[in-house]
C-alpha cells in the first residue's frame, strides 16, 4: 500500500513515497482462517493480527461553560461506546478508552483523529490536543498491578474533575 499526500509531490519527495510494512504475523489469522503457517506462508499471505491499546487523550483551550462540555462529551460517549470515560472542567479535558489496532502507530494515528474528526458532529469545544499517551494491554496492567498509573476507569462515563 503506497502512502502519500494527494497532488504533486514535494520537490525532492518523488523516490520518497512512504509504504506500509507487513510484521510479518501470520499465525493469528492462519489460525482463524483454519489454515497452518505453512499453508499460509507458502500462498504467500502475510495477515497482521490486532492488540488492544489503552488511550489517554488529553485536549484543553479557551474556557467553555461546564454544561456545554458534558454535552458534548456524552455525545461523543453516545456515538462512540467505546469510549470508558471522560474526565472535563471548563477548559480541559481527558478521554480514556481501548482501541484495537495493528500496531501504536496506528492506535495514535486513530487517537489524534478522535477531536477533530467529531468536533462538529458532537459539537465538541475547539480545543487542541495537548497530550496523549498510548501504551499496550499489557503495559497497562503492569502499571495496575504495580500500583503505578491511573487507576481503572470508574466509574465509566463523563465526570468532573
Amino acid at each position: 500500500m503506497r502512502r502519500g499526500r494527494p497532488g504533486a509531490p514535494s520537490r525532492g519527495a518523488a523516490e520518497r513515497t512512504l509504504t506500509s510494512v507487513g510484521t510479518g504475523d501470520v499465525g493469528t489469522a492462519a489460525a482463524e482462517a483454519g489454515t497452518g503457517d505453512a499453508t499460509a506462508r507458502a500462498a504467500g499471505r502475510v495477515v497482521e493480527s490486532s492488540r488492544l491499546w489503552h488511550i489517554t487523550l488529553s485536549v484543553s483551550g479557551v474556557e467553555a461553560p461546564l454544561r456545554e462540555v458534558r454535552r458534548a462529551l456524552e455525545q461523543l460517549a453516545h456515538d462512540h461506546p467505546f469510549l470508558l470515560t471522560s474526565r472535563y472542567a471548563n477548559d480541559h479535558a481527558e478521554i480514556r478508552y481501548w482501541e484495537e489496532a495493528r500496531d501504536l502507530h496506528d492506535a495514535a494515528a486513530v487517537a489524534l483523529r478522535l477531536w477533530g474528526e467529531h468536533r462538529s458532529t458532537a459539537n465538541l469545544p475547539p480545543w487542541e490536543i495537548v497530550g496523549l499517551e498510548v501504551i499496550d494491554r499489557d503495559t497497562y496492567h503492569q502499571r495496575i498491578a504495580e500500583g503505578y498509573g491511573p487507576p481503572p476507569a470508574s466509574p465509566v462515563g463523563v465526570h468532573p474533575f
